[in-house]
């Protein structure tokens, strides 16, 4: 995959997309990282890349003109190493949530632009070349460069050969629709805390068994929005039904335990 970023702040991009997983995918030419400061393709003589609003307003607004050369620069540069025009992606606040499965979507792609702002916002017309508009949140950043690192970090650890085991991304937290299920590794038992014994049996049947479980009393009890009833099995809706049952249990028996305690200091 070839990924091009449009910033006024290349360098942002050097140590965090050159170090770790996403280094040595970009060292190993899986994935084509190219960083362009569109700065360098304005024709303003004091080399502006921003100006006035038209009607007024507060801030100022980038210009089409520096970030729809430095596309087309970027896109002839890409064609002729054999890369589609692919995906033109702006980072704005007004986009569409990030979400896992966006990343997987996005993964499948040959090609991504990446378009990151600053200052109060853009010309519209920059929008003519954009095919995707994205947000990591409802909240505002300085900057495009900190939620597109986000976005390229997501989707590239997707692309077959980045992950040393590809079976890690389809197993993780949002891919399976599940929050991930408690994990452990050794020591068996460390300041009294103890792993499950049913993961250290040897029973892959029942450790499945038991991962399905947790994984659904994880995601009930911290992101319930994520539970849809029409896509879990038959085992699954009935170890649901157990967690909540067993947690309501659990919320009595700590409600009790905090009564008797209050009426003993009394």
């Amino acid at each position: 995959m070839r990924i091009d970023v449009l910033s006024l702040f290349p360098e942002m991009f050097t140590a965090p997309m050159h170090d770790s997983i996403i280094g040595k995918a970009v060292e190993n030419h899986i994935v084509d990282l190219n960083v362009t400061n569109f700065r360098a393709f304005t024709k303003d003589k004091h080399r502006h890349v921003d100006d006035y609003p038209f009607g007024g307003g507060a801030g100022m607004l980038l210009q089409a003109q520096p970030i729809l050369d430095a596309y087309d620069h970027t896109k002839q540069v890409a064609e002729a190493a054999g890369y589609p025009k692919g995906k033109v992606i702006l980072m704005d606040p007004a986009g569409k949530p990030f979400k896992q499965q966006d990343a997987e979507l996005l993964s499948h792609d040959e090609h991504l632009t990446f378009i990151c702002g600053h200052y109060e916002g853009y010309d519209e017309r920059i929008r003519s070349i954009v095919t995707d508009e994205y947000s990591l949140g409802d909240f505002i950043l300085t900057g495009g460069e900190l939620p597109a690192m986000v976005m390229i970090d997501a989707i590239s650890r997707l692309i077959p050969g980045v992950l040393g085991n590809n079976q890690s991304s389809v197993e993780e937290s949002f891919s399976t629709g599940l929050l991930e299920e408690p994990q452990y590794t050794r020591p068996a038992e460390f300041r009294g805390m103890k792993v499950p014994e049913v993961l250290m049996n040897g029973d892959h049947k029942k450790i499945a068994l038991w991962n399905q479980k947790e994984a659904l009393r994880r995601t009930y009890l911290r992101r319930p929005d994520l539970i849809d009833h029409r896509r879990l099995t038959s085992t699954q809706k009935k170890l649901l039904a157990d967690v909540r049952i067993e947690e309501e249990e659990r919320q009595a028996a700590n409600a009790a335990d905090k009564k008797n305690t209050f009426t003993d200091k009394s």
